[in-house]
């Protein structure tokens, strides 16, 4: 699907294939890595608050404790904005938040964003909104657009994972910085959003351990 003013959406597999398609007949390298990774995962989730506070919460922490601490907000029925705002840090906390998570997510849950309308929005004022809110930054913006609201053409340079994978996939001398590989990746729009993807699955491939979550 496109819109006018948001571009590509990645609805399901069949999308999936199609930009793995053409990435592999446009770039021989990113060819070479979908022949090792094989079919890319959809990685649509929902968007909405809860997805941002699932962001915050697994921010520098494991997999494994990001979702023992998930677990214990859902219980405790702490994964909405309302009840989140009406909560306090130190009930947070006791969750297992850090000090720090904790005011993210209150700050969160203040901000009241229009999840419905930005589905609509541009990616950069997407990301421009969320990062406006304290707590996240563009990695966790970018990561929402594409994976929450299914954006093609976004594209999280900033991921260390991506950045080791793009060096060893590519054969480049150094760990390449998020702007230079902002500018690498522009060789895959309007299909940015599947090469991380693809990146991520060689990643995992090449190093032999859990990428992103």
């Amino acid at each position: 699907m496109t819109g006018a003013q948001i571009g590509r959406v990645i609805h399901g597999p069949d999308c999936v294939a199609e930009a793995a398609a053409w990435l592999a007949a446009t770039d021989p390298v990113m060819g070479q890595i979908l022949a090792q990774t094989g079919p890319l995962p959809l990685r649509r989730g929902p968007d909405g608050f809860a997805a941002l506070l699932d962001a915050i919460v697994g921010q520098q922490v494991s997999t494994a404790s990001a979702r023992a601490i998930w677990a214990k907000l859902a219980a405790a029925g702490l994964t909405q904005a309302a009840p989140v705002a009406a909560s306090s840090e130190q009930d947070l906390r006791a969750l297992g938040l850090s000090r720090q998570k904790a005011r993210y997510a209150k700050a969160l849950a203040a901000a009241r964003i229009d999840y419905d309308a930005l589905r609509l929005c541009p990616d950069t004022h997407v990301i421009a909104t969320l990062t406006a809110v304290t707590g996240i930054g563009h990695w966790t913006a970018e990561i929402y657009a594409m994976f929450a609201l299914g954006r093609a053409d976004v594209f999280a340079s900033g991921d260390l994972a991506l950045q080791e994978a793009a060096r060893l996939a590519y054969g480049l001398p150094t760990r390449p910085t998020p702007k230079d590989l902002a500018v690498f990746a522009q060789r895959w729009s309007p299909w940015r959003a599947v090469a991380a993807r693809a990146l991520w699955a060689y990643y995992r491939v090449a190093k032999a351990r859990e990428g992103i979550r």
